[in-house]
């Protein structure tokens, strides 16, 4: 891996002062943990004439209830999320989804925002110089042709982060500040499907922190498939959040990362509303995650595989979850 390069270390007290100093700097980025923009940084990937520090202020590291509803800054470290009593409680999807993050050192210092904010992956791209350099490069960094898709007019890279799909579940919601002001918009809003452009922060802009209701009769679980039982990040990973009404489903909801170029919220799942957990409806909910996730050639790990594991995952969790709920 090679060494990074020379950048100007810029530490501002305050997230105001953050977005004024990325105004002033445009070729400069944001970090927190760094765990992995530093390593980007290394192979090339990434580069930056000025680092925006945002340890030194306060308000991303704020982890409080506030109007019933989990107030968390973008800075809160992983290990801090997974380990909140609140966050156990009640959005044990959350913890869950903190904790199956890399290993526990990563954890330690790797933040909510960053996870949030990481970038797609993709085995075409996530490797040194050389090696891309022999391949001629992708087209998210200094080539023209997507190597995943090579007649696509876009970018397949994939979204990887393990806390979005369980905060879409939760329904949390986003508050960004930027050059023009503060503005805030839910976190199915906060993706889009382009590997290149997965994140519909305008420039300048600066994740502040998430909020996520704290409903109650609400379950909810994470769970990823991965190589190694540590460290990776997700072949494919699954939220679900069920609200059990009697002996019916109240409502469900199901969300994938490591499928697509951003988290998927799965649609058409209100359909299961009013009826009960059978394999008619374990039949819908599978049908629904592959209509609604595209795996690509994105991993070392074959398409057919992830796109057969992603359901079954599914309907392991919202079977669990209605156990017990009973």
């Amino acid at each position: 891996m090679a060494a990074l390069s020379d950048f100007r270390l810029l530490r501002p007290a305050s997230a105001a002062e953050a977005v004024r100093l990325r105004g002033e700097y445009p070729a400069s980025r944001f970090i927190a943990g760094g765990t992995d923009l530093l390593p980007n940084m290394r192979r090339g990937l990434v580069t930056a004439d000025a680092v925006i520090d945002l340890g030194r202020i306060a308000e991303l590291s704020e982890l409080r209830v506030v109007d019933d509803r989990l107030h968390i800054g973008a800075g809160v470290t992983l290990a801090t999320l997974a380990a909140d009593p609140v966050a156990r409680a009640r959005l044990p999807a959350l913890a869950q989804a903190a904790a199956a993050v890399a290993g526990p050192t990563h954890r330690a210092a790797a933040t909510l925002g960053g996870n949030l904010c990481l970038d797609t992956r993709c085995m075409y791209y996530n490797q040194s110089e050389p090696w891309r350099d022999a391949i001629d490069n992708c087209m998210k960094i200094a080539g023209d042709t997507c190597r995943v898709a090579t007649k696509s007019p876009r970018c397949w890279a994939a979204f990887s982060g393990d806390v979005a799909p369980a905060l879409l579940v939760l329904g949390a919601e986003v508050q960004i500040l930027g050059p023009q002001g503060m503005r805030n918009l839910p976190l199915s809003e906060f993706y889009r499907d382009d590997g290149m452009a997965w994140l519909s922060l305008a420039p300048g802009e600066l994740l502040l922190s998430v909020r996520v209701p704290l409903a109650d009769g609400w379950l909810s679980a994470y769970e990823k498939l991965q190589i190694r039982g540590a460290i990776d990040f997700p072949l494919t990973g699954v939220a679900v959040a069920l609200r059990r009404t009697g002996d019916l489903i109240g409502e469900l909801r199901i969300a994938c990362t490591g499928v697509s170029s951003r988290p998927e919220l799965i649609g058409g799942l209100d359909a299961l509303a009013g009826k009960t957990l059978d394999d008619a409806a374990l039949s819908g909910i599978d049908r629904q995650i592959r209509r609604g996730t595209q795996p690509m050639e994105t991993t070392v790990i074959s398409v057919a595989y992830r796109r057969r594991a992603t359901p079954v995952l599914a309907k392991r969790l919202a079977k669990r979850l209605w156990a017990a709920s009973a």
